[in-house]
């Protein structure tokens, strides 16, 4: 973000004039002197003040809007100018959680490209919440996450729904069932994600909901070694549908009954902050192309 009120912006956001000058780079005299100036200006107090903390009041809710909307214009405008000289690459910075990486970015990419060969991409993996604080500092354009995050920051925009399935070694007792009750975990051993990834919350939250805690017998960071460790006998789990799924041999899956299993998938990207023409150009293309053949 642009323009001479950016220092309010985040000022309002950090309510707090250390915490806000330490952003900005700034000393805390300095802030303290350019709010009290357009404090003054404006006729108004923008902020209560509460000891070291400060708060947005009615006024300075209305000017925060009005300068969101005005920084938003500039930026767009420079973007806009820039892109008229710019007949290079058009360079896009994704980040995805780890599991998307096998099939749905790179087909996103592929397809993008086929459009516009002019895309190029720099790409950064992580979950959920890191892929979401990389997109609020600036250090990737969109990203592609799951579930969506609570951080009001940021924009949401859902792609798809894809359903998540109880995996198991061929010779688990389970495998002779149609469907798996969420009831029948309760004594299993269970392959699972970090608690920090979506995967992990949803078999958290679905054994809450049946009324009981799972038994984790081992964690990790990867969809792929969740698969492998299953595969090998080391407990089941819950993994993702995939179209053209590349399954370790001797694992198989069958459907959770009871309780709703899946997983929105969608785009993420700074609220009230212009994205470049590239990434603009993808955010928009990636969610038709997610929805055709």
């Amino acid at each position: 973000m642009q323009g001479a009120t950016r220092w309010f912006v985040i000022l309002a956001e950090e309510e707090n004039v250390t915490a806000a000058a330490d952003r900005l780079r700034i000393g805390q005299p300095t802030l303290s002197r350019m709010l009290g100036r357009l404090e003054h200006h404006l006729g108004t107090q923008l902020f209560d003040r509460h000891g070291r903390r400060i708060a947005l009041n009615a006024s300075g809710r209305v000017f925060l809007e009005h300068v969101r909307r005005a920084d938003a214009e500039l930026s767009a405008a420079e973007q806009a100018v820039r892109d008229l000289h710019t007949a290079g690459p058009r360079v896009v910075r994704l980040g995805f959680l780890h599991s998307f990486g096998t099939w749905l970015v790179p087909d996103l990419i592929r397809r993008a490209r086929e459009r516009d060969h002019r895309f190029a991409f720099e790409l950064v993996q992580g979950n959920t919440e890191l892929i979401s604080g990389l997109v609020l500092a600036g250090k990737v354009d969109l990203g592609i996450v799951s579930p969506q995050p609570s951080e009001t920051r940021l924009t949401w925009r859902r792609m798809l729904h894809q359903s998540v399935v109880l995996a198991m070694p061929a010779h688990h007792r389970l495998s002779a069932e149609v469907s798996v009750p969420i009831e029948a975990l309760r004594d299993e051993q269970l392959v699972s994600m970090d608690p920090d990834y979506g995967m992990r919350q949803i078999l958290d939250r679905a054994c809450a909901e049946a009324g009981f805690v799972p038994h984790i017998a081992v964690e990790c960071q990867e969809l792929a070694t969740v698969a492998g460790l299953i595969a090998a006998g080391i407990g089941i789990g819950l993994i993702p549908v995939e179209t053209n799924p590349n399954h370790p041999p001797g694992l198989v899956t069958r459907p959770v009954a009871g309780v709703e299993m899946g997983r929105d998938i969608g785009l993420v990207w700074p609220r009230g902050r212009p994205l470049a023409t590239p990434a603009r150009s993808f955010r928009d293309l990636a969610t038709t192309l997610i929805n055709s053949p």
